[in-house]
Formats: C-alpha cells, sequence, structure tokens
C-alpha cells in the first residue's frame, strides 16, 4: 500500500486529502494479504530477542496467519483475545482473527488477575491467542487457549478473507483507565486507514525501503499496535519486534543499532528515562512520541540528544492520530500537540459544543476534512450512555483542555487536572516542563490541593536524578526555579519528592493516584509564602 501523504506542504496536504474508503475492506488484507501476494518474500517483521535480529517475510507472516485463523474456528463477531507483547505471532494473531471476520482484543501481559478477568468477562471472551508464559496465567479461567509455538497448527492452506466492510467492527481497545473503569473502545476496519496520516506525519513521512520503525510500547496498547506495528506493515516499512519486560537504555540502544532503526515512537517515559542517563541513539531520522506533552526542555533535549526534532502527536483511545507535529512542515511549538491531520477536524469547543479561540474543550468532529473521521471508534462495548456521554453534538470531547494558536493546539491538560487556584486557571504541564529543567530532576508530577483560601494549590511531586538527596533546601530551590520561569501564581507551594511517579502502563502520570496522596496529608509542605498576583 502506498504511504497516504505527499509533500511536505501542510496546507497543500490538507485541502486536498480524502479518505477513500473502498466499500469492502478488511484490516487483513492492508497489513499482509495484499504485500504477501505482491512481494511475499519482502521483510515485514525484525525479530530481536536480545542475541539478534532474524527477519520474518510477509509470506511467512502470511502462512502463520492462516494457520491460526483455520484452529480458531471463530465466528464472525467472535470476541478473541490475544495475550502476548510484541512478536510476529502476535502480528499475526490479530491478522488471523480479522481474516474471520471476528474482533480482536489486545491483553496486557503485566494485566493482573482482576484486571484480566474484567476484560474478559466484559468482552464475552472464549478464546485467547497467548504464549507458553500467557498459558499459565489463564489457567484458573474457562476458556481455550491457544499458544502457536507449542500447539499443532494445522497446515490447511490459504484461510479466505471474510467480506467486511470499512464500518464492520474489528478490534476492540480498552482504555487504560485514567478517567473511571476501563471501557471497550471498538473499532471498525477503517480503523488502520485512519491511523496511516497521522503516523506518517509524525515521522516527517515514512518510506519504505529506507525507514524501520521501532517502539517499546506494547502491541496491547493503541500506541504500539496502531501507531507502529500495522501501519508499518501496511506501509512496507519493517516492523521490529522486541521482548523487552522493560525500556532499558542500553538494551534499546543495541536494538536500534542491531536492527538499523530510523524512526521510533517513544512514549514520555521512554524519553525522560534517555534524558536522565544521558543517553543517545544514533542513526534515528525521526521520532514521535504522545501520551504527555513534552514542552521545550524536552524538544531541545531531542535535538541535542538524538538529533532530530521530537515530533509530537495527539489522539485518545476512541479517536487516534488526530493531530501532529511535523518538523519538516512547519517549527514545533513548546507546550503544543501539534496541528489537525489531514482528514480530520480538531478543534476547541465550548459547553455548547461551538469552537472558540479561548481555552475550552479540545474536541473531533465526527466527519473531518477528508470526510468521516476514519480512526473514530463505533462506540464504547455494551455502553451506549457512556458512548452517548462522550459526544457533544458533532463533537467527540477528549477531555483535555486546550487552546487554538495559529491553528496550532496547546495542551493545557485534562479537564480534571487543570488548577484553579486564586481565581487563575494553571495547566500542569507547564510547571512540570519547567521542574525538569532543574538539573536535579528527573521527572515531576503536578496537581491542584484543595485549600481554603485559594480553592486550590499547586503541588509538585518530584522524581530526583541519581546523585541528588531530597531536602527543605533543595525543594525551595526548586519552587524558586518553577517561579522565575512560569508566573508567581503558579510556582508549587508544595514539592514533595517521590522515588517514582504514579503511571498509567501507556506511560501517564497518573494524577488521580497524586491528589490521593495529596489528601491524606502526608507529605511534608515546603511552602514559601510569595506576594497573590491580583486574580
Amino acid at each position: 500500500m502506498q504511504p497516504t501523504l505527499a509533500g511536505s506542504d501542510y496546507e497543500v496536504l490538507r485541502r486536498g486529502f480524502r479518505w477513500n474508503l473502498p466499500a469492502r475492506l478488511n484490516m487483513a488484507e492492508q497489513v499482509v494479504g495484499d504485500w504477501a501476494r505482491c512481494e511475499p518474500g519482502r521483510t515485514a517483521i525484525v525479530e530481536h530477542d536480545g542475541a539478534g535480529p532474524r527477519a520474518i517475510s510477509y509470506g511467512e507472516l502470511s502462512a502463520r496467519a492462516d494457520r491460526l485463523a483455520h484452529a480458531l474456528g471463530a465466528a464472525r463477531g467472535d470476541r478473541v483475545g490475544v495475550l502476548r507483547t510484541q512478536s510476529a505471532w502476535t502480528a499475526a494473531a490479530h491478522v488471523a482473527i480479522w481474516k474471520a471476520g471476528a474482533i480482536s482484543v489486545p491483553l496486557f501481559k503485566l494485566f493482573g488477575v482482576d484486571a484480566l478477568r474484567l476484560r474478559l468477562d466484559d468482552a464475552g471472551i472464549r478464546t485467547v491467542v497467548t504464549d507458553p508464559e500467557g498459558r499459565a496465567m489463564l489457567a484458573s479461567f474457562d476458556l481455550r487457549v491457544i499458544v502457536p509455538e507449542e500447539d499443532d497448527l494445522p497446515h490447511a492452506g490459504t484461510f479466505p478473507t471474510a467480506d467486511t466492510g470499512p464500518d464492520d467492527p474489528a478490534v476492540m481497545i480498552y482504555t487504560s483507565g485514567t478517567t473511571g473503569a476501563p471501557k471497550g473502545a471498538l473499532h471498525a476496519h477503517r480503523v488502520l486507514t485512519g491511523h496511516l496520516p497521522g503516523v506518517e506525519m509524525s515521522h516527517d513521512l515514512l518510506t519504505p525501503g529506507r525507514d524501520v520503525l521501532w517502539t517499546p510500547a506494547d502491541w496491547a496498547w493503541i500506541g504500539g499496535l496502531l501507531d507502529v506495528a500495522m501501519p508499518g506493515l501496511a506501509l512496507g516499512v519493517p516492523v521490529v519486534a522486541a521482548r523487552l519486560p522493560r525500556f532499558d537504555v542500553d538494551a534499546a540502544r543495541k536494538l536500534v543499532a542491531d536492527c538499523g532503526v530510523t524512526s521510533v515512537f517513544l512514549p514520555p517515559t521512554a524519553l525522560r528515562m534517555l534524558r536522565a542517563s544521558d543517553a543517545t541513539l544514533p542513526g534515528l531520522r525521526s521520532v514521535a512520541s504522545g501520551g504527555e506533552t513534552l514542552g521545550a526542555e524536552m524538544l531541545d533535549w531531542g535535538r541535542r540528544a538524538l538529533g532530530v526534532t521530537i515530533n509530537e502527536f495527539y489522539g485518545q483511545t476512541e479517536c487516534n492520530m488526530v493531530a501532529s507535529s511535523a518538523s519538516t512542515m512547519f517549527p514545533a511549538r513548546p507546550g503544543c500537540i501539534g496541528r489537525a491531520v489531514p482528514g480530520f477536524d480538531v478543534a476547541v469547543i465550548d459547553e455548547d459544543g461551538q469552537p472558540t479561540e479561548a481555552e475550552g474543550d479540545i474536541a473531533i468532529r465526527r466527519h473531518g476534512a477528508g470526510g468521516g473521521a476514519a480512526s473514530m471508534f463505533l462506540g464504547y462495548w455494551n455502553r451506549p450512555d457512556a458512548t452517548a456521554e462522550k459526544f457533544r453534538g458533532d463533537w467527540l470531547v477528549t477531555g483535555d483542555r486546550g487552546v487554538i494558536e495559529d491553528g496550532h493546539i496547546r495542551f493545557v491538560g485534562r479537564d480534571d487536572d487543570v488548577i484553579t487556584s486564586a481565581g487563575y486557571r494553571i495547566g500542569p504541564s507547564e510547571i512540570e516542563d519547567a521542574l525538569i529543567r532543574h538539573p536535579a530532576v528527573a521527572a515531576a508530577g503536578v496537581i491542584g490541593k484543595p485549600d481554603p483560601l485559594r480553592t486550590e494549590i499547586v503541588v509538585a511531586y518530584v522524581v530526583l536524578r541519581d546523585g541528588f538527596a531530597a531536602s527543605a533546601a533543595l525543594a525551595k530551590e526548586l519552587q524558586d526555579h518553577a517561579r522565575t520561569r512560569c508566573a508567581a501564581h503558579s510556582y508549587p507551594r508544595e514539592v514533595v519528592f517521590l522515588t517514582a511517579l504514579p503511571m498509567t502502563v501507556t506511560g501517564k502520570v497518573m494524577r488521580r493516584e497524586l491528589r490521593k496522596l495529596a489528601a491524606t496529608d502526608a507529605a511534608p509542605s515546603n511552602d514559601t509564602p510569595l506576594p497573590e498576583p491580583a486574580a
């Protein structure tokens, strides 16, 4: 399949873009089938197990998918779990499920029993494709478990691909639970097409034959599966699959070198770890990041250490890859998450659902500039009320607050993360960015804490770099550091030192957990009174 974007003139690309979805569409054909018929020997996936890389062709990947599809015996609409980490068999499992017309449900290997049970029961999953470790994890569940490495899969020839359309369900990805209990976001076969323009834009236009893609993000999440693995396969760009139990700087450097990786999606957590270890990743052409806004310091560090401008992108499980930066198209703006990807209308709307130039809710129109927003979900599984609540008229409301500046989307914070202090509305991201510019700070999370005088005060939770020790003097130094770089009304009136920040498995700071910690009043206050600016 050819790239969807051609050229680097953003305005031209946006004006001329159309989705052009065919009447019949199945992601299995996009990902593997078309390539396996035309170029079966072409490299699809490069597996790296620590010892070195091994190339797997589209022909081999297609054969694996056919064997799995025959073994599954899945009916159209069945939900089939995939409890595996990055590997060729993981990709083959999703392709096999889509070929059968069933719905794949990625599951995370680090889930506990309760988290697995919630998703298995909610989705009505009866069959799971996993690995030897996953078989043991699922021993207490009443399920049919298939382990391709150990089970005798039949060689029954080509499995016929189900006749599906762009709006037929294909994959269900559970939200990470940052705002309430996880919900199954059901996506159609058009979701891959919907991701391609944003993936290409965030990597300054991917080129088959030149680029090799990798991310440490697990393929159980939309960031790994649909921001990297499936788009790379669809575009003919080799995708590296590595079994890294956690992000490790040295392992990442070896993998990038061994596999000739040119383009990476690194979540903010991984970038912070690289920065804290003063590490570089030589040979990269593009670095994309999403999930949390990075800020000026991280962008400057990326240029120095990685040799590229990190392209930030934006989206969520319900509608992903809708905005992006692109260093070859326009300069990055610190604190902004980019501009609307061609094919999407992204705006800031008010409470009446009308676009506004003031701060408001970041929202995505159901019908974008190139037609329907192709990565828009069908709805939450068995949750029609929750689905309806997600929309305000024709706009999907993300739950994030922002401002539009000359077409650039400035991220303020999640709706429940914005801090109200003495009449000011304060976004945590700017303060976090200021704090990590201090040489002692490895990571920072900022929240609002209830205060009888100011409504809320700003509290910063800080993880220190090696060689620095927590102290009242350092807390005061960090307060002064933030005050001089942000504003007098937004400096942290409390600084609390932690050994680690609470994170979701997708690398986002769980500010709700920090708010719970603040509510205990267990941490000492480092408050230093300063004159309060007029509200």
